[in-house]
């Protein structure tokens, strides 16, 4: 078997997609540490908690689609919140067909618990930046957040 010397090389280190996962997989397992061994919640429960915290009454989908993440992989979350009395499920009045969730009281206190102790990290961790750097830094991912929808647009339907 040769390898191919003309294909493109793929500079990790350098590779935009890979540098963000990596490093959002890193501060994300840093923060899961706490509240996984405490409430037993994995990064992707905790990420739903987190945005029906912030904004009750979505459904699964639209969770799914807030937090960029896999919609089999959500609605797995919310299955297992809701069979843990973390989240509630309801039918939505206006069209039957759809459901919303939000957290039950049980899932508001962990919620409520959990939410301090992340933004503490995530104060740890921006403290070792200067303020310009960190408004730098949130310019910078709103841009890229609005070239990557230019970009995925581009491509055109999947």
């Amino acid at each position: 078997m040769s390898l191919n010397t003309d294909a493109a090389t793929l500079d990790l280190e350098h590779f935009l997609p890979y540098r963000l996962s990596v490093l959002s997989n890193r501060v994300s397992g840093a923060i899961a540490r706490v509240y996984s061994e405490r409430f037993a919640l994995g990064v992707t429960e905790w990420r739903v908690m987190a945005v029906l915290g912030r904004y009750p009454d979505l459904s699964a989908g639209e969770v799914a689609q807030r937090t960029a993440m896999d919609k089999v992989a959500v609605s797995r979350a919310v299955a297992g919140l809701v069979d843990a009395g973390r989240v509630e499920r309801e039918t939505h009045d206006d069209d039957r067909r759809r459901s919303v969730l939000r957290l039950s009281a049980a899932g508001r206190a962990i919620h409520d618990e959990v939410a301090p102790l992340a933004l503490g990290f995530e104060k740890r961790l921006l403290d070792g930046m200067a303020p310009a750097e960190r408004d730098v830094l949130f310019r910078l991912l709103d841009r890229l957040d609005e070239l990557e929808l230019q970009a995925e647009a581009d491509l055109g339907p999947a």
